[in-house]
This record gives structure tokens, C-alpha cells and sequence, in this order.
């Protein structure tokens, strides 16, 4: 589903920026200057889910996140950051993943990860050496970009390219690059349910509805060179295993895949996996 209201999107940065403080849907509608009921209304008929429950899946997803990589924060605390008293936290984790926050904790590991994208398949993550080995610390700019933002399944990536692409083709040259904006975990977020956008850099002189700048910063990149289907879990491996034991922390809520080449007939992919941190 491509969100293509600009209205609706700009609502959505502004939860994704602000989910970790008690934001009401109050404060969603006074930020796009309209009426609590007219906006819900409108949030709803463009995403096919109410204000609220999009704030608080958002919140849910991002808190189990948190409790994948920030594992010196105790339950109550990650629970207290995300709006919720420690018996409330715990309830409706459990009410959304059917699994209590202390367990799920548990069943997180460093070894691997069933595939969600193919759920009889378990890949292995590397080693937390393989991993660092790999990565490197880059300050990126800004990326001016034209964009499209998309609820809906990962494994919908490759086709939803190749129309964002064929829309786009007259700000395409050879020096564009094609950036992934991911904002969700597919081994916790419903797969329907994934946030990302399709970006492709274009020069400072470009208008359009669909601009947006992805802001720079300090990120742990790591050169990655190998099939498509294995992107997924080496991502998640950066996520369960590098960054615990980094010394760093996420600083935004979301992951970038930039691409420097892709060869579609043999789904081979060189390009930078981005994490922003701290």
C-alpha cells in the first residue's frame, strides 16, 4: 500500500520522531493543523487503520526493539520510555505478541532467527568479529531524495521498485542512488504491517510533492556484497549481535539500504546497511 497523501505522511514522520514521548492523537492532529475528528477520518481512510492504533502498534514495535538491543535497560524502564507503567507495559505486550515482555527477552538470541519471510527456514547469524569486522563508523550527509512511503510486506520490495522506478525514470542518472528507509523489524512487525520508503537521490535543484531530506549523521555501515535474500539476516545479525555488544546505541528508528549496483538476473546486490547510532 504507497501512502499518498502528504498530509498522512507528514503525520507519520511526525509519530516516527516522537514515539518514545506521549504523543495523543491530539497532538498528531494539531501538528497538520486540523480537527482531531476530521483527521482521524482521513488518517483511516488512507492507511485502513485508525490514529490510534497505528500510534500504539508503532510504540509496541519499537518498544520490542529496544528490548532486543538495549540490554542493559531493565522491562520497567523500557516500558516507562515508551508511555507505559510497568503492569500496563507487560499487558499489552503480551495482548499484541502473545508472549510477556520477560519472555520474549529471553527467546531473543545471538545464534539465528526463523526466516519471517519463510517461516521453515532458520538462518544462522556470523559471529559478533564477523560483524566488526565488516562495519565502519561513516558520518553520512543529508540525502535529498524523492520518495514514496509504503505500508505492507518487505518481500514486496523488489516489485514496488521496479514501478517507483518507472514513475521516477526522468530523475534517474548515472550517479542516483537508490536508498531503502526501513522503519520496522519483519522478526517482530507483521509483515503487513512494515514501514519503508523507496528513495532515489536527486540534485538540490529538483521540485516536487514527493521531496524529502534523510538526515545524515553518525552510522555503523556495513559493506555488504551478496543475494538479496540474504539481506534480511544480515541486517537482524547487526541488530542481535553487533549492536549489544558495540558499545553504541540506535540513534534514529530506522535502518537504511543504500545501493551502489544490482544485478536482477542473478538477485546479486553491493550496498551499504545503515544503522544510525550514538
Amino acid at each position: 500500500m504507497i501512502i499518498k497523501k502528504s498530509l498522512i505522511n507528514k503525520s507519520i514522520e511526525y509519530i516516527l520522531q516522537h514515539i518514545d514521548e506521549e504523543i495523543s492523537i491530539e497532538d498528531v492532529a494539531n501538528y497538520c493543523n486540523f480537527s482531531k475528528y476530521h483527521f482521524t477520518r482521513m488518517f483511516k481512510a488512507e492507511t485502513g487503520i485508525s490514529l490510534y492504533s497505528f500510534i500504539k502498534r508503532v510504540k509496541m514495535d519499537q518498544s520490542a526493539v529496544s528490548l532486543k538491543v538495549e540490554k542493559d535497560k531493565t522491562i520497567t524502564d523500557i516500558g516507562i520510555n515508551y508511555g507505559y507503567s510497568s503492569s500496563n507495559y507487560s499487558s499489552a505486550f503480551s495482548k499484541q505478541y502473545s508472549i510477556c515482555p520477560v519472555e520474549f527477552r529471553k527467546s531473543m538470541n545471538s545464534t539465528g532467527v526463523v526466516n519471517p519471510f519463510c517461516p521453515s527456514e532458520y538462518n544462522y547469524f556470523k559471529s559478533f568479529e564477523h560483524y566488526d569486522g565488516h562495519i565502519i563508523i561513516e558520518n553520512l550527509n543529508d540525502f535529498k531524495v524523492i520518495y514514496e512511503r509504503y505500508i505492507g510486506d518487505y518481500s514486496e520490495i523488489g516489485v514496488n521498485w521496479y514501478s517507483f522506478m518507472e514513475r521516477y525514470k526522468d530523475y534517474i542518472k548515472p550517479d542516483t542512488l537508490l536508498i531503502e528507509k526501513s522503519y520496522n523489524d519483519p522478526s517482530i512487525t507483521q509483515l503487513d504491517k512494515c514501514i519503508y520508503d523507496l528513495c532515489i537521490t536527486v540534485d538540490e535543484h529538483v521540485q516536487s510533492e514527493t521531496l524529502t531530506t534523510i538526515k545524515g549523521g553518525k552510522f555503523a555501515v556495513y559493506r555488504f556484497s551478496g543475494y538479496i535474500y540474504d539481506i534480511f539476516i544480515t541486517f537482524l545479525g547487526i541488530f542481535n549481535v553487533w549492536l549489544p555488544r558495540s558499545g553504541y546505541r540506535r540513534d534514529e528508528r530506522y535502518a537504511l539500504g543504500i545501493y551502489h549496483s544490482i544485478d536482477r538476473k542473478n538477485s546479486h546486490v553491493n550496498m551499504d546497511l545503515c544503522v544510525a547510532i550514538k
